[in-house]
């Protein structure tokens, strides 16, 4: 087989791969977003702002426990006696009232004539002998059903009305969660949770399919880079193609994101009034940002000291890498006046000490360990199981596979800087500058 040929096979084979590559990176991207959108409002719905510590949820919760216990009210055999014995009291204390007024001294003849009547047909003593018997007439008659319903409306009216009158006044909150229902076409929580719950398996499952493509591609490279070691005229063609594929990987690694921090209760259970309230997977924090939204949000932070750390990012992290790359690129294909240029030179060999992107990668590991240890302490302690209460909290802290990409990255461009060094000395025959 000629070496054209192998050349022209070799384009077309790893052409194919790169293109799988690129297809592969723009759906990590994709799929990762859509999770990213969906996760962002699922832990905006199920805060424990609008949950555990939102007013309108209590209210709601208290109102609805207190209009069943008015629902199921009977008297009991004590209740009854103590309700008559509370009825005479306020019978004799109206007979003790009007037998006041009836001794007070009368000084028109009409006054006279009323107090000499009602003590002549009224017998005072004869009433209050009757009080026991009046009193339980009227508890009685309160028993009734359609009283006890009549009393049963008056008392829920008037705890729905003061039921109004509780509540934050968060109206923008309140529109914003109306706005998500109508976003994801929902008529409540429970909709939204059980919509988005199969959506975001499918989601992240598609997601890390894309992302094992994407390293099984960048894998396949240094397969060919072995196999082809001894093949110096497919060097040039090889090298090329995997510069490109480094700059997808580099792409998909930077837009998807590297970490996402999740604690929640899983879980409060317990009882109050004799009801169970129960709270689920109520968010207390979550974050999940790619590297270029750290540096969005550095940026727009609006401080000095914000500012130059987000710059810092980007250009060690970011604009290095990407630059080494292309560089090694040029000084590869390119003439021997070419290869002298000093900040060719300087970006394809001395750059790799400047880079950080192998330093983030660490920095994320290590702030993923810290977070995961941090919030396992802390949320443990919030941990209790009692006969009237359950709360279990759960962190869900994971790496994303944005970070899994980006190591990738690091790896594979490594591999290249020192695959640069050797197949340029064998080109020419003579020692070059030490890759970093």
């Amino acid at each position: 087989m000629s070496k054209f040929l192998q050349r022209v096979l070799l384009i077309c084979f790893t052409g194919s791969l790169l293109v799988l590559a690129g297809w592969s990176s723009l759906q990590v991207y994709r799929y990762s977003s859509e999770a990213a959108e969906i996760k962002k409002d699922y832990s905006e719905l199920n805060s424990i702002t609008h949950g555990i510590l939102s007013v309108n949820i209590w209210r709601d919760h208290l109102t609805n426990m207190v209009l069943n216990r008015i629902d199921e009210f009977e008297f009991t055999p004590e209740q009854e006696d103590t309700l008559v014995l509370q009825v005479e009291n306020i019978l004799t204390a109206g007979i003790d009232k009007g037998d006041s007024l009836m001794n007070l001294k009368q000084k028109t003849l009409k006054g006279k004539l009323r107090k000499f009547a009602v003590r002549t047909l009224v017998p005072e003593e004869k009433i209050r002998a009757l009080v026991p018997m009046f009193a339980q007439t009227i508890v009685d008659e309160i028993q009734k059903p359609e009283n006890k319903e009549a009393l049963k409306f008056v008392i829920k009216s008037k705890l729905q009305e003061y039921s109004d009158l509780t509540h934050d006044n968060s109206e923008a909150a309140v529109q914003r969660l109306e706005a998500l229902f109508n976003k994801y076409e929902v008529a409540d929580l429970k909709g939204f949770n059980e919509k988005t719950s199969g959506e975001l398996i499918k989601l992240e499952e598609q997601t890390y399919f894309h992302t094992y493509i994407l390293l099984g591609v960048i894998m396949a490279f240094l397969l060919l880079w072995w196999l082809l070691r001894n093949q110096k005229p497919l060097h040039t063609p090889l090298f090329i193609v995997s510069v490109l594929v480094s700059l997808v990987a580099l792409f998909s690694g930077i837009t998807a994101p590297m970490i996402e921090i999740d604690a929640r209760f899983q879980q409060v259970n317990f009882q109050l009034i004799g009801e169970h309230i129960v709270f689920n997977d109520q968010v207390i924090f979550f974050q999940s940002k790619s590297i270029l939204q750290v540096i969005d949000i550095l940026f727009a932070a609006g401080k000095v000291d914000s500012f130059l750390v987000g710059i810092l990012i980007l250009v060690f992290s970011i604009v290095f890498p990407v630059a080494k790359l292309i560089s090694t690129q040029i000084y590869l294909a390119g003439n021997e006046k070419l290869r002298k240029n000093k900040i060719l030179k300087f970006f394809a060999f001395k750059s790799g000490k400047w880079s950080m992107a192998d330093v983030y990668v660490i920095a994320i590991f290590m702030a993923y360990i810290g977070f995961q240890g941090i919030l396992d302490h802390q949320l443990s302690n919030v941990n209790r199981e009692t006969e009237s209460l359950v709360s279990i909290s759960t962190n869900k802290t994971s790496l994303q596979p944005g970070f899994i990409i980006f190591i990738g990255f690091v790896l594979f461009s490594l591999v290249l800087s020192t695959i640069l060094k050797k197949i340029t000395a064998l080109h020419n025959n003579k020692k070059l500058p030490q890759p970093l």
